[in-house]
């Protein structure tokens, strides 16, 4: 029983640790700047929306969060998309090539993008190939193909070939087993990567910087707006990011369920 009562307690206390940044953060969203200097710990003298309402103006937030939603998006379909048609040709077409192109995009998830930032910027800019949201998710593919068809190549290869033989002596073309036979099973870990390529391109600060240098700007972007070089809005920006952060933390929690069974299911295969 005191066992039993002892993880109860451990476990609220450590969802409390958890919680309390978000809880900080949404309580100092309702107080003035001086307040929040004063006491950031304090609850608000007088709960205040002002702070969500200028926050929405100055962010342009219906554009802002049209630009992530498009970007995001088509960012993923696309991610998905050719992750799997990548991981389904490098598992089921197993030469030598293949071999070392796999080997290789692996390679490429432990190059920080960090080290590629100077002559990304430099060469790309040189062809005019900068603010251009279409852009930006060309280079999310170029820069997150590789974990996507590392994920889904540990499937595809668990998939019983057999499946793609019958098929074949039916008369499908390699085109049509994929979309019909191979791509339905790969649901679970679709649905996984998913939600975890939304995480990753909503919440992307660094490459969307680089590329949406004046037009067709992301929330992270305009969020950032609110800190200047001598002075920063600490109500605007918390409101901002509470507002930028909205949207996927409603989409999580539909989907988190999935994450589950994706994992779950990649253990059992």
């Amino acid at each position: 029983m005191l066992a039993k009562i002892g993880k109860i307690i451990a476990i609220n206390v450590v969802a409390l640790l958890f919680l309390f940044p978000f809880l900080f953060l949404l309580m100092n969203t309702f107080k003035g700047k001086m307040e929040i200097l004063k006491n950031p710990l304090a609850f608000p003298t007088e709960w205040s929306l002002d702070n969500y309402i200028e926050a929405f103006e100055e962010m342009n937030y219906i554009n802002s969060i049209t630009n992530s939603i498009i970007i995001t998006v088509i960012g993923v379909i696309v991610l998905n998309v050719f992750g799997a048609m990548m991981a389904f040709y490098l598992a089921r077409f197993k030469t030598k090539a293949n071999s070392i192109i796999y080997l290789v995009m692996t390679a490429t998830m432990l190059i920080p993008f960090q080290t590629l930032m100077i002559p990304f910027v430099s060469i790309y800019g040189n062809l005019g190939m900068l603010n251009n949201r279409w852009i930006l998710i060309y280079f999310y593919l170029g820069f997150g193909i590789s974990l996507s068809t590392f994920i889904y190549h540990g499937f595809v290869n668990k998939l019983s070939i057999s499946l793609d033989e019958s098929a074949s002596i039916e008369g499908a073309s390699k085109f049509a087993i994929f979309w019909k036979i191979i791509f339905p099973q790969l649901k679970p870990i679709t649905a996984t990567l998913t939600v975890l390529n939304v995480l990753w391109l909503w919440n992307d600060y660094l490459l969307p910087s680089l590329v949406l240098v004046n037009k067709d700007r992301t929330l992270p972007l305009n969020t950032y707006s609110f800190f200047g070089k001598y002075t920063s809005e600490y109500g605007l920006a918390m409101s901002g990011l509470v507002l930028s952060i909205l949207p996927v933390i409603i989409f999580y929690l539909f989907m988190q369920k999935h994450i589950v069974s994706g994992i779950t299911e990649g253990a059992v295969k």
